[in-house]
């Protein structure tokens, strides 16, 4: 009995080994079939692939191509832009530079001028009272000055009649002495003759010279009169000014003393009420 049973399963599966090779063997065949008939399919298929991939590829290409063009295009214009936008900058920093330039200069040439103007009023202003300190004191010194002309002048004139009244005596005796014995019997009469002609033709020169010192002395006081009346009179125009800048310097004192009390409606008054109205 259980020899009997050994040897059915055994055989049962000496059947199923057996079967299950056949449906292998099967399979196999038909696989093998089946490729033979799907391997030039497949070729024309691989074909297809080959050139669809190779026109995208060459799409890929032209389409990279066309993209790298209009890259490098938009690069250019990019610089370019970028240029002309430099250029444009340094344009307007240029024409700011040169305005702020301008009004620098226009500045200091108002300052130099406001400057100019006040140190102008001071220094009259100072002038005018340094010469009305001094004003005694330059009469004196331009009086002073006339009298040593003056004597100089005179010193001047006395020497040269000095010197023409010892030219003439020499003259005279030189005269005398060549005319020797010639005229010996008129001398007496014609040497009086002689002095008198010359004494008259010395008082003659003298007045003469008189009156040229008292023309240059007239004419010298005439000159120190006149600068005298134009330092009166720069005196006068100075007094002025000086006087008008302090009734600027009063009348706007006054207003603003005025602003300040609130006088003549400067400021409007404040009125103030106790307990409200009945």
């Amino acid at each position: 009995m259980g020899r009997s049973r050994s040897r059915s399963r055994s055989s049962t599966r000496h059947k199923h080994k057996s079967k299950h090779k056949k449906r292998r063997s099967r399979s196999l065949s038909r696989n093998r079939s089946h490729s033979h008939r799907s391997s030039p399919n497949k070729h024309r298929s691989r074909s297809r692939d080959r050139y669809s991939k190779s026109s995208k590829r060459s799409r890929r290409r032209s389409s990279t191509s066309s993209s790298s063009d209009s890259d490098d295009e938009k690069a250019i214009n990019r610089r370019i832009e970028e240029a002309r936008r430099r250029d444009e900058e340094m344009k307007r920093a240029e024409a700011e530079r040169q305005r702020l330039a301008r009004q620098k200069e226009m500045e200091e040439r108002l300052i130099e001028e406001e400057v100019a103007k006040r140190v102008e009023a001071l220094v009259a202003q100072r002038v005018a009272e340094e010469l009305e300190k001094r004003k005694d004191e330059i009469e004196a010194e331009v009086l002073r000055r006339v009298d040593e002309a003056k004597q100089e002048m005179e010193k001047q004139m006395l020497a040269e009649m000095e010197q023409k009244r010892e030219a003439e005596i020499q003259a005279r005796i030189k005269k005398e002495i060549y005319s020797g014995d010639k005229r010996s019997g008129n001398t007496d009469y014609a040497s009086s003759g002689n002095f008198q002609e010359e004494e008259r033709q010395k008082r003659e020169e003298l007045e003469r010279i008189m009156a040229e010192n008292n023309r240059k002395m007239e004419l010298a006081q005439k000159q120190l009169a006149e600068e005298q009346l134009k330092l009166v009179e720069e005196q006068r125009q100075m007094l002025e000014r000086k006087q008008k800048l302090e009734d600027e310097e009063r009348r706007r004192a006054k207003r603003e003393q005025e602003v300040i009390l609130n006088k003549k409606n400067a400021r409007p008054r404040l009125s103030f009420s106790l307990g409200g109205k009945s």
